[in-house]
């Protein structure tokens, strides 16, 4: 069995197209269990439609998709994001992935809806560059007994949880695999200010995953990666898209340094106080 964690809050613009391809996988063998940020709109009522089961949990990720894993019966356990949609042989591959060539974790590549807007086009091109870097890569799909030695996600982290999770995977020696099946991201920004509402606030909590993972923050989350000479270069036959790809970049870490100076300020007004 495959236990199929989906952390949500305030989804219900995107859970209904998120169940629906889970429930048109062609591994049958299946539960599903949302766990739910005290959602204030249609979530929980949409997801009852489909049968799942349906905890509540804060209040952040990392103690929602803890919260799932625990109460999973399956021998492993996918966190599909509630803005995810996936092919139909995800899962089938996975597992048979792991138990035929042995592998403790899968990483699924995901891409960008890029028919959103502009800003969606740009992380198509950047996204789809990751999909072979053993940099940016970040498993979902993980045997539950593993998850669990591993102590599972580190509740503290509100940023960039999956990258410290797979770091901590990778630095026990479990073997990840890949398969070629894909997610496809939904919940893409449809202007700026998403973008920079959105980077802001991981600005502002990215401090601790950076602290814990010095060594591989840098290369994970800089600006200086090849991917992204690779996405830009790809690019430029597209003006428009070449110029988003700037803007968007530049947008994006700039809206995140502030938040991370922000929470700089505030604790050391904490610690005067």
């Amino acid at each position: 069995m495959v236990s199929v964690i989906i952390p949500a809050r305030n989804s219900e613009d995107t859970i209904q197209r998120c169940l629906q391809s889970i429930f048109d996988q062609s591994y049958r063998n299946l539960e599903v269990i949302i766990v739910d940020n005290h959602s204030s709109d249609k979530t929980a009522k949409i997801a009852e439609k489909y049968g799942v089961r349906i905890c509540s949990k804060g209040p952040e990720r990392s103690s929602q998709i803890n919260e799932g894993v625990e109460v999973a019966e399956g021998k492993y356990v996918y966190r599909v994001d509630s803005d995810f949609v996936l092919d139909s042989d995800v899962v089938r591959q996975a597992v048979e992935a792991c138990e035929r060539e042995g592998y403790d974790a899968i990483a699924i590549h995901n891409t960008s809806d890029h028919t959103a807007s502009l800003w969606a086009r740009v992380r198509k091109v950047e996204r789809d560059y990751y999909r072979n870097d053993d940099t940016n890569i970040a498993s979902r799909f993980w045997k539950k007994e593993v998850f669990e030695k591993l102590g599972g996600f580190d509740a503290s982290l509100v940023a960039a949880e999956d990258y410290d999770f797979h770091n901590r995977l990778v630095e026990a020696g479990y073997k990840v695999g890949r398969i070629q099946a894909e997610e496809l991201h939904i919940g893409e920004p449809r202007n700026l200010a998403e973008v920079v509402q959105k980077h802001y606030y991981y600005g502002k909590n990215i401090g601790s995953f950076i602290k814990k993972n010095t060594r591989k923050a840098l290369k994970q989350l800089g600006p200086f990666r090849q991917s992204y000479f690779r996405a830009f270069s790809s690019s430029i036959g597209d003006p428009m898209l070449a110029t988003g790809f700037v803007i968007y970049q530049v947008v994006r870490y700039t809206a995140t340094g502030f938040g991370l100076i922000a929470r700089i300020i505030g604790a050391s007004k904490d610690i005067a106080e």
